[in-house]
């Protein structure tokens, strides 16, 4: 008889290795939302979106008082400036630069807090999709989550984001309806895993601090260019004062040129640090 084979199969077991998890990468805005989140951003107080209303109120005093000091300059030099009336008006005008920038940009922001210490807090409720401590407006982080409107951005101080985590859980966020200052940040869910802060690159800070110099170098070259020119002994007045308003106008139109270019080759070097970027 022949001998019998036994035929032995190997079974081979394989093990499946645990990926590690992934934080989701948020998709990018699409062109409606953009455009959503520019109108939400202008009607939330532009540059003072985030900040508490009692904060923005201080600053809408300090503001005043300094529209006040900039009118009575303009009426020292309409009455004390040795020269004729149109080098007196063209160096009392330039005074009114700053006061329309404080106007445009901080009393819309002004009305809204005093709105907001009126009116209740809201409650928004939604998915963590990301945060940090760091956003594009000086002293406050960023909150995203993704409620059933889409996505949305909150402005947060650092120091309710330290107890955000990593996973993804519900984050309850309660706001003011104007300035949408987030006064509290609640977490629904476990906290698996701890949210890593990386390093701030520079670039990041000096945008944050881009707007807020920009307007005020700004206002400053006009008016020093044109009340130097004013005091000069020029003659006759009105090329006296032609002069003045060219060389303070030269002035601010450099310093907007310059802050321009400096902005864009910013937003450059941010999006170099962005993942997936094109070195």
């Amino acid at each position: 008889m022949g001998k019998r084979r036994v035929q032995q199969t190997r079974q081979v077991r394989q093990v499946r290795r645990p990926k590690p998890r992934v934080a989701p990468v948020a998709p990018p805005a699409t062109a409606p939302q953009q455009r959503r989140q520019r109108e939400r951003y202008v009607q939330s107080g532009g540059m003072l979106q985030g900040y508490s209303p009692e904060f923005v109120v201080r600053l809408g005093y300090i503001a005043g008082a300094a529209a006040i000091a900039c009118l009575l300059i303009m009426a020292l030099l309409l009455l004390l400036l040795p020269y004729g009336w149109p080098v007196r008006i063209v160096a009392a005008v330039v005074w009114v630069v700053p006061i329309a920038f404080g106007a445009s940009f901080i009393m819309p922001g002004v009305r809204l807090a005093l709105k907001d210490r009126k009116l209740e807090p809201k409650m928004v409720q939604g998915q963590l999709i990301g945060a940090s401590a760091v956003s594009t407006s000086l002293g406050l982080g960023m909150l995203m989550l993704k409620t059933r409107g889409g996505q949305e951005q909150y402005l947060v101080s650092p120091e309710k984001l330290v107890k955000v985590p990593g996973n993804q859980v519900t984050v309850m966020v309660s706001m003011t309806p104007n300035l949408r200052h987030v006064r509290s940040v609640g977490i629904m869910g476990q906290r698996l895993m701890p949210r890593p802060e990386p390093p701030v690159p520079d670039v990041v800070r000096r945008l944050r601090l881009l707007p807020i110099l920009t307007p005020i170098v700004l206002a400053a070259a006009a008016i020093i260019g044109t009340n130097v020119v004013a005091f000069l002994p020029i003659h006759p007045d009105l090329v006296h004062a032609l002069v003045a308003l060219v060389v303070g106008a030269a002035l601010a139109g450099a310093v907007y040129g310059v802050s321009f270019l400096f902005q864009r080759r910013l937003y450059r070097d941010v999006q170099s640090l962005m993942p997936g970027a094109l070195g």
